[in-house]
């Protein structure tokens, strides 16, 4: 009777040999999955908070074998590990390009010639204006790109007409001579007239008026041979950019205009 009492105890007990190769594979599939999360590009305070809370869920408590957690929290220097992980995978910032101090000499000592040019040219002319007693017919206004000259068309053309006058072209050559002497980059002559729309059976609008204003002025300044036809450039706007309201007589005299733009060369040393 003894014997059988004995064997129906050992029966009953529950074979746990299981949990240990369980428990290995639970750490291996662990291991795995912060291997990969580490090469991953995270960011360092959550790797520092999801391994946290791995190891106090392996730590909390050891169920029904005594067996210590392999995973060890997380330490600075894991932590710096990661992050410089990744900000070694992430691409690197295109620096912002800045101007050598050579560069900024050399701009502003260009910009400085620029304006001493320009302010040279606009007194050449102002005081042919005034020697020639020219004031109201022609004008100069210093823009960011360079000198405008304007010249009405009450003295170079007839109305409808696109021939310069005879009596004022001695002014579009005088004008030549004070251009050649400034040393120009580009000359860009534009052309306006008001809204009145042409009569006569040579031009069909206003456009074709101004465009051949422009270029019969260019080809007297052309005849001086100190100008290179590469610098010149003509334009038309016709009607399309007035300076005054076409509403008075007054104010489409002022739209009847000639403009010559004149950009001065600068050379800029080269950076070596």
């Amino acid at each position: 009777m003894s014997k059988k009492r004995r064997k129906k105890k050992q029966d009953d007990h529950i074979d746990e040999s299981w949990l240990i190769p369980y428990a290995d594979l639970l750490t291996l599939l662990l291991a795995l999955f912060i291997v990969l999360f580490a090469m991953s590009s995270i960011d360092s305070t959550k790797f520092k908070a999801l391994a946290n809370s791995f190891y106090n869920e392996f730590q909390g408590g050891t169920g029904l074998l005594d067996y210590t957690s392999p995973v060890e929290p997380p330490t600075q220097d894991t932590v710096g590990d990661v992050k410089a992980e990744n900000n070694k995978n992430q691409p690197s910032a295109t620096p912002t390009p800045t101007k050598s101090p050579t560069k900024k000499n050399n701009e502003s000592a260009a910009d400085a010639e620029k304006k001493r040019q320009i302010a040279e040219l606009k007194k050449n002319v102002d005081g042919y204006i005034q020697s020639k007693n020219l004031t109201g017919k022609l004008k100069t206004t210093i823009t960011q790109d360079g000198l405008l000259i304007t010249i009405f068309n009450d003295i170079l053309f007839d109305s409808g007409s696109a021939t310069v006058r005879s009596p004022y072209r001695k002014v579009t050559t005088d004008l030549a001579g004070l251009l050649v002497n400034s040393n120009p980059k580009t000359i860009t002559i534009t052309g306006h007239t008001d809204n009145v729309p042409i009569r006569n059976s040579r031009f069909q609008s206003n456009w074709d008026l101004s465009v051949m204003r422009s270029v019969n002025f260019m080809k007297i300044l052309l005849d001086n041979p100190g100008l290179s036809p590469k610098l010149f450039s003509v334009k038309g706007y016709g009607e399309y950019k007035p300076v005054a309201p076409n509403t008075s007589a007054e104010g489409r005299k002022k739209n009847r205009r000639v403009e010559v733009l004149v950009e001065p060369k600068v050379i800029v040393p080269s950076n070596r």
